[in-house]
């Protein structure tokens, strides 16, 4: 199969640019050229200045090649959603778009942009915000100019009301691995510099958060791409439980091989950079089981595997973190 990903040079891309490869698919990829990602020799690289998110340009080439599914990784919004159909349908009989779960209407309730809680787990067919740009007032929408115009809800609707393909939509969850930025290298810091005694916020206690290994992800979307029975279809990714955030921080613990004790206070008593504004009565738990039943999509790397894996990469990365290896 020809494949085109719009993307596909960071953290996830790459592993799906390769499973994609290991399966026999010809893959070629849109890129800035920024990032020259460990890619394999035979994957095509077409290069340009307008491949930067969002992304509303695309070269007569990859047109031309006329591929028979179009992966895009980066949507914004509904600008470049739109620019990617008009590029592309007609042309690709299948499109699948890489989404998030904050187009669910539970997360404007844990931002405080809506009202009441909504139930979990979050199905595919869960409420959506009805509250758009998500983002927009934040303070991190300020050095970022495309989080004022992003709202994943309008860039799923362009992609999946265009008849002249068959669609797909992927909704991430929070992902972590090797790559990710050092998701658990705050916990991992704060134990050991805390020696004994990790304190977190006690409103996080009982909070979840679906997550997803990045290998595992990157394995559920190459799946998707290539199976033609996730046409039409909305799938929820990430693993198949979610734990509190105090069995998060306690598997951490473990992983490490940190035996201190970790504590919940109240809000007024944690440091003010550790503590994050939002109604954490409201869980962002999803259920994942629509992918695993439909397209028989099972977890590559188990839970904890990809927890050492995760935390050996922070190690090597971090000499802080390396240091108290034990």
């Amino acid at each position: 199969m020809r494949i085109l990903i719009i993307g596909g040079t960071k953290f996830i891309g790459p592993r799906v640019v390769a499973r994609l490869v290991h399966l026999g698919h010809e893959v070629t990829i849109y890129h800035r050229g920024q990032t020259e990602a460990d890619l394999p020799c035979e994957v095509r690289h077409v290069h340009s200045e307008h491949a930067g998110a969002p992304v509303e340009k695309f070269p007569e080439e990859l047109r031309s090649w006329q591929p028979e599914a179009v992966l895009h990784m980066m949507l914004i919004g509904g600008p470049d959603a739109h620019a990617f159909v008009n590029a592309f349908a007609g042309i690709a009989p299948r499109a699948i778009a890489v989404s998030s779960g904050d187009v669910y209407r539970a997360y404007g309730v844990f931002h405080g942009m809506e009202s009441g809680l909504e139930r979990v787990p979050l199905t595919e067919d869960s409420p959506l915000r009805s509250v758009l740009y998500l983002y927009r007032n934040s303070p991190a929408a300020s050095p970022h100019a495309w989080l004022r115009s992003y709202d994943k809800i309008l860039a799923e609707q362009a992609v999946l009301s265009e008849p002249r393909w068959k669609a797909t939509i992927l909704r991430l969850p929070m992902v972590y691995g090797p790559g990710d930025g050092g998701r658990l290298t705050p916990y991992v810091k704060r134990m050991h510099a805390e020696a004994t005694r990790l304190e977190f916020d006690e409103c996080q206690t009982n909070w979840r958060w679906t997550r997803g290994f990045v290998d595992n992800v990157a394995a559920a979307i190459a799946l998707a791409v290539v199976d033609d029975r996730a046409s039409g279809r909305v799938y929820n990714l990430g693993e198949p439980f979610t734990l509190t955030m105090l069995e998060w921080i306690q598997e951490i613990a473990a992983t490490t091989g940190w035996s201190g004790e970790i504590v919940p206070l109240p809000k007024n008593q944690i440091d003010p950079d550790l503590r994050l504004e939002a109604n954490f009565d409201q869980d962002i738990w999803y259920d994942t089981s629509r992918i695993r039943s439909e397209l028989g999509y099972a977890e590559p790397i188990p839970f904890r595997e990809a927890l050492v894996r995760t935390v050996e990469f922070e190690r090597a990365l971090n000499p802080i973190v390396a240091s108290h290896r034990t």
